[in-house]
């Protein structure tokens, strides 16, 4: 039988515990945390999530915050660090929860175990870009241009899927290739359009406003076949080099820890939005291509993409310092 002291404690706990379990998620803003600068493939999507996903919850606060640096480590650290309570999330890549688990060799946080998984979103095609007025009107005049003489080429960052591709390319043709990093896809693009480099393997969505515009030619893509928005546009298989391209793919998670009915509740609105007619043809417009999958499936999927870019490691001998 209990005393009159632990009556006293069971019962508080007892009224305490229901009052956090009953508080209503979310409850204060949501902060989605992006590794990159403003304007790249990563923040057009996390910006079209995020106001979708504010407008589903009735106005909630649902807020983007850019924390680029360190080649995605930084912003990815911050959340990995963050309270798992569901109010910071990352919105990461291929990069930020696979190649840089795979390159880096003192990350501060695990990709796959400092995380919990809530959904996978959408993939994109890469395509090899060079400026407007460049010489190089195919693959393979740049692939001539490269082995005749020095190129350089635009990555979004160390390690990132568009220097793996890129540094892949001129192993393959032996090209004189200089690599010039940059601090994301944005800038990458921009100096590409000036010309201040020969080329960038660049996400779709990245550049295809651009193509568009006539401001960038694509000599490439890495696609099964022609995409239907840019026929003229050749695959890598089509230009001459077969199995090339590495396709990105996009996700969002919540720190390790985080409550399983809150992970639900993420994924659940996630997954119905990527699957709303209106939001598929928005992003479709970008160059994204829905690629829903949920938790325990993506979870899967990401261990197998952490194992798979530590193949290419191997094979490319990119590393991150």
């Amino acid at each position: 039988m209990l005393d009159r002291r632990s009556l006293f404690a069971a019962t508080a706990a007892a009224l305490a515990l229901p009052a956090v379990a009953q508080e209503p998620y979310p409850s204060r803003p949501i902060r989605i945390v992006i590794a990159y600068p403003p304007g790249g493939s990563t923040d057009l999507l996390g910006r079209a999530l995020a106001q979708r996903l504010s407008e589903l919850w009735g106005g909630a606060a649902v807020v983007v915050e850019n924390r680029p640096g360190g080649g995605a480590i930084v912003g990815t650290q911050a959340v990995a660090q963050a309270a798992p309570d569901g109010y910071t999330l990352a919105l990461g890549n291929n990069q930020t929860h696979a190649s840089n688990q795979a390159m880096a060799r003192n990350l501060p946080y695990h990709a796959v175990e400092s995380f919990a998984p809530i959904a996978r979103l959408a993939s994109v095609h890469h395509a090899l870009v060079v400026p407007a007025n460049h010489p190089a009107k195919t693959l393979a005049e740049l692939v001539a241009k490269g082995r005749s003489g020095r190129v350089t080429y635009a990555s979004s960052s160390v390690g990132s899927a568009s220097h793996v591709i890129a540094e892949s390319l001129a192993r393959r043709f032996r090209m004189d290739a200089t690599h010039v990093p940059y601090r994301g896809g944005a800038q990458a693009t921009q100096d590409t359009v000036a010309g201040v480099v020969d080329y960038f393997i660049s996400t779709w969505p990245q550049v295809v406003g651009l193509v568009r515009e006539g401001k960038l030619r694509a000599l490439a893509i890495g696609a099964p076949a022609r995409l239907a928005e840019a026929p003229e546009v050749p695959t890598f298989d089509e230009a001459g080099a077969p199995g090339l391209s590495v396709d990105a793919w996009f996700g969002m998670w919540a720190p390790a820890g985080t409550p399983a009915p809150i992970i639900n509740k993420l994924a659940d609105a996630l997954l119905a939005i990527i699957a709303e007619p209106a939001m598929r043809e928005r992003l479709a417009g970008m160059g994204f291509a829905p690629a829903p999958l949920p938790p325990a499936e993506f979870a899967d999927f990401q261990k197998a993409e952490v194992a798979r870019w530590q193949e290419l490691v191997a094979l490319t001998g990119i590393r991150m310092e």
